[in-house]
């Protein structure tokens, strides 16, 4: 069966269960596959925590390289998210030309590349998305402390770490991505009101006393920066289970780009408004909420930034809890209370290594030097490259290249330059600012830092005397 006829078998059984089902708030809210819910999926998955740290980038490397890069990196990510898209309609229709069955199985980016290119490529892209995503969730887990402290600084954001480790362990519970459909369109919701929260609120509050905007100063800080930019439109790690779970693959290839082009309106005037008011002040304060005025505005943002860092942890977890329900035989497992206890032994390391790195914002760019350049550049454009090496491949192909590329001569072309770019600014000198720019956290804070960046305790009032 090809992958059009699921798609036809799969869209009339689900018009058919809608018609018998049609008043039933559980499907509108629960059962998600359209083109609208991928498009919510991608944008906002794509754009969480990271949208706090884009002023610290800013101030590393400069207003102009900001806005360049941010443009640059949203359509290679664009990009490489299409050929993702490739390559899974590729594998299923070879896989369904076969007779192979999908039923309550749910294709992972590993198991395209193990199908399209061998078990060499299943284990590099094993490696490199589970140690991605298991970082992804480490992230959210950090950035929910370094948010909920600047509401209640009570307690230090190691014990929020604990806290909310407990909160996201819930995500279990949440069977596919099928199931994200509420929870993507509120994501969304919530990172615009934090985006434009952050453009109005630092446009109003001015800019500071002496404001400097030095950057780029050091090569160190322009490509930790850089390299955080790359971070966050690098977000496609979870594309193959986004698509499997619409009812219609093959129209996801410009989703990707679609949702990208929104996620612009919200990062780049927010990175540009914060770094106009505040300047160098952004290069010791990573979480741009640190530095607006306390208010009920941004008591709500960080609320909504709290509640979407739970949905990110579930998107980036998600992933991770498919390959070990595949590795211990629980994958096709009906139940949802079963699967949700064999899921919890994956939340407990990324609990731990949150506690052990908590350093909000340089810990991004090191898992986009290291992690994402691979991840969700090189190993797409490579994958691509490959799979279609041969004239009877790219005749045979699910999916040809748009002309307005140059077709397959433009696609080959585009992935080398991709590779390359990503493979030396990306990941060489990325890689060699971040882990530098990490490492000094490291000697700063320690390793199990009680509270990262936290502002000093308030002077104790003087006594008056008798």
């Amino acid at each position: 069966m090809s992958i059009k006829e699921t798609e036809e078998g799969i869209t009339e059984n689900h018009e058919v269960e809608e018609r018998g089902d049609e008043l039933s708030m559980k499907s509108f809210l629960w059962h998600g596959g359209s083109v609208y819910d991928a498009w919510f999926s991608c944008a906002s998955n794509q754009v969480a925590q990271v949208l706090l740290t884009l002023p610290y980038s800013f101030s590393q490397m400069g207003m102009a390289s900001g806005v360049i890069l941010q443009i640059f990196y949203g359509f290679m990510g664009s990009w490489t998210a299409y050929l993702i898209s490739v390559l899974y309609v590729e594998y299923r229709s070879r896989k369904e030309n076969q007779n192979v069955n999908f039923n309550n199985h749910v294709i992972q980016w590993f198991e395209v590349l193990d199908g399209l290119l061998g078990p060499y490529w299943k284990a590099i892209g094993l490696t490199f998305n589970c140690t991605f995503l298991l970082f992804g969730s480490v992230i959210q887990l950090i950035a929910c402390a370094s948010n909920i402290y600047y509401i209640n600084d009570k307690l230090d954001k190691r014990t929020w770490t604990y806290i909310f480790g407990a909160c996201c362990a819930t995500t279990v519970f949440i069977p596919s991505f099928h199931n994200y459909r509420i929870w993507s369109f509120l994501g969304l919701g919530m990172t615009t009101y934090t985006a434009w929260y952050l453009t109005i609120a630092a446009l109003v509050h001015g800019q500071v006393e002496g404001v400097t905007h030095s950057g780029p100063t050091k090569l160190v800080l322009y490509f930790t920066g850089a390299t955080n930019i790359l971070y966050t439109f690098g977000g496609h790690a979870v594309t193959v289970e986004i698509m499997h779970a619409m009812w219609k693959p093959r129209k996801f290839k410009y989703i990707y780009l679609m949702a990208t082009l929104y996620v612009f309106t919200l990062t780049i005037p927010s990175a540009i408004s914060v770094y106009w008011a505040f300047g160098d002040q952004l290069l010791t304060h990573s979480n741009a909420f640190s530095l607006l005025p306390n208010s009920p505005w941004r008591d709500a943002a960080v609320i909504l930034m709290l509640i979407h860092q739970f949905i990110t942890f579930g998107y980036a977890c998600t992933p991770l809890y498919f390959v070990w329900e595949k590795v211990i035989g629980m994958h096709e497992t009906n139940s949802i209370l079963l699967r949700a206890v064999t899921r919890l032994p994956v939340v407990i390391p990324i609990w731990f290594l949150a506690i052990i790195f908590p350093f909000f914002g340089p810990i991004n760019s090191a898992v986009g030097a290291l992690l994402v350049t691979f991840t969700v550049y090189i190993i797409p454009s490579l994958a691509h490259i490959l799979t279609y090496r041969s004239a009877s491949s790219r005749q045979n192909a699910a999916e040809k290249p748009p002309t307005a590329i140059g077709g397959w001569r433009g696609a080959f072309l585009v992935n080398v330059g991709v590779v390359v770019w990503v493979f030396v600014v990306g990941f060489g000198l990325g890689g060699w600012a971040s882990m530098t720019n990490f490492m000094k956290q490291v000697d700063t804070f320690g390793l199990f830092a009680k509270c990262y960046q936290c502002h000093p305790p308030s002077p104790l009032p003087p006594q008056p005397h008798h």
